[in-house]
């Protein structure tokens, strides 16, 4: 059974996003909102900031004076990992004041693992994220913190006290004062200004803190904000990961991709060879040898040679059969000439077990011939697999689209049954095959086959449409 779901009927399962999308900009109503975040972050940063200095001093001279014997360095190590901690710590409190994640540094690039305990002991040493981070912790941190914690702290002492004046400085002893700020003020800027008010003295000095403290509690989002801006861009430059990282990582995954592409082809080409010479041509050699036969035995006893002539005709007709069902491990026709989706309704109008496709990509998806063929190269592997080893009943196939933002458009290729599970790939089998050629593509395969079943298994990678090429 094979049924096709309009996806302008269901829509997308996976809803598209983007992780690295340019924040929004915060209107004067959502500064208010993260006001109470924003200000939680800003006066425990000072407090923290002290901690990580005084221990990370202590630590790091401490190191440094003992450097002449082996302690000094384990305490130079310990302070220089010391410092990633905070650091870390630093940068979650960043997200808990409402700040885009940082992407974090890759800790393992000069110690990967397996490398040895030694390798890992000396790391820090050659890596410069952990020196920027004890920077941070010794230096940056410290001074920045103190000026957005002093800053912080008056800006909201002045607000609180102002617009709250009028209730407490009833309170206050007002006989023995002389002078009024205000009326001094006042005098000033206009001379006798004071008298031709004639107003309370006290009255005015409550009329201007209250002006004041409203003023400056009008400003506090703002400034509460670009003080965590501050400490945000701090941030990022010094402890988040650097842009020659991520392009390096993305060097080593296209020459990881590239060698799994480069074996899944071998391998294709091996398991072709094969079943060529296991197949085909061991039935051409008997048909040749039969043929020979036919030759010798025609004018002595022909009716010897019409039993070979049958048995002729019956390895002709299995070779065929064999040579066809091989040409299906290469792009069929219908796949060439009316595309994937008519493609994937035959193949699984082919499988033994009934076999239910969800089609979920828009009707304007444009994919490159090369997606189109590993996609059905895929799907036809998958449902070959849970035809014969899984025991189901049914099978489900779905492709889907998926938009990441940053790292484009992915398709999304889904083959679920309800067989008896335990599926792994093995080395040398058909998933682990099946993951090479994915991995080639820059992909990913995922795997779910709990003893008793249902196995799950995914295949997704990236692709750019036809209509984009070269854009």
């Amino acid at each position: 059974m094979t049924t096709l779901t309009d996806p302008a009927a269901t829509g997308p399962t996976v809803p598209a996003t983007s992780t690295d999308a340019a924040p929004r900009r915060r209107g004067y109503g959502r500064l208010w909102a993260g006001l109470p975040r924003e200000l939680g972050y800003l006066l425990l940063g000072f407090p923290v900031a002290l901690v990580a200095f005084v221990t990370l001093v202590t630590l790091f001279s401490t190191g440094v004076s003992l450097l002449v014997v082996v302690v000094g360095l384990v305490i130079v190590v310990a302070s220089l990992y010391t410092a990633r901690g905070f650091g870390m710590f630093e940068l979650v409190r960043l997200g808990w004041a409402g700040r885009p994640a940082i992407r974090r540094p890759q800790w393992d690039a000069a110690a990967p693992v397996g490398d040895g305990p030694w390798r890992a002991f000396f790391a820090p040493f050659v890596d410069g994220h952990y020196w920027l981070y004890l920077l941070h912790g010794m230096v940056v941190a410290p001074i920045v913190s103190l000026f957005s914690w002093t800053v912080t702290v008056v800006w909201l002492s002045v607000a609180l006290g102002g617009v709250t004046y009028w209730i407490w400085a009833l309170f206050l002893p007002q006989g023995s004062r002389d002078v009024w700020p205000v009326e001094w003020f006042l005098d000033r800027v206009w001379p006798g200004g004071s008298a031709a008010v004639a107003l309370d003295p006290l009255a005015i000095e409550v009329i201007a803190q209250f002006a004041l403290g409203l003023a400056f509690l009008l400003t506090l989002p703002l400034v509460t904000a670009g003080l965590t801006l501050m400490h945000d861009g701090i941030g990022r430059g010094m402890l988040g990961a650097w842009r020659s990282e991520a392009l390096e990582r993305q060097v080593q995954h296209l020459a990881a991709s590239r060698g799994a592409a480069v074996q899944a082809e071998d391998a294709a080409l091996r398991r072709l060879e094969r079943d060529i010479h296991d197949g085909p041509q061991q039935r051409l050699v008997r048909l040749q040898m039969d043929l020979a036969a036919i030759e010798r035995k025609l004018d002595a006893d022909p009716d010897a040679a019409k039993g070979l002539l049958s048995e002729a005709r019956d390895q002709a007709r299995d070779t065929l059969d064999e040579l066809r069902a091989l040409s299906r491990g290469f792009a069929p026709p219908l796949l060439q000439d009316r595309g994937l989706a008519s493609a994937l309704e035959s193949l699984a109008a082919r499988s033994p077990v009934p076999v239910e496709l969800e089609w979920l990509l828009p009707t304007d998806a444009a994919l490159p011939a090369a997606i189109e063929r590993n996609a059905y190269f895929i799907a036809a592997e998958l449902l070959t697999n849970a035809a014969k080893h899984s025991g189901a009943s049914a099978i489900r196939l779905r492709l889907a689209q998926r938009d990441t933002g940053a790292t484009g458009l992915w398709l999304d290729l889904w083959v679920t049954d309800n067989g008896h599970g335990g599926a792994v790939a093995l080395p040398g089998h058909g998933l682990a095959g099946l993951d090479e050629r994915v991995r080639g593509l820059g992909g990913v395969l995922l795997v779910d086959s709990p003893s008793g079943g249902p196995t799950i298994i995914g295949a997704h990678f990236p692709f750019t449409p036809v209509d984009r090429v070269g854009a």
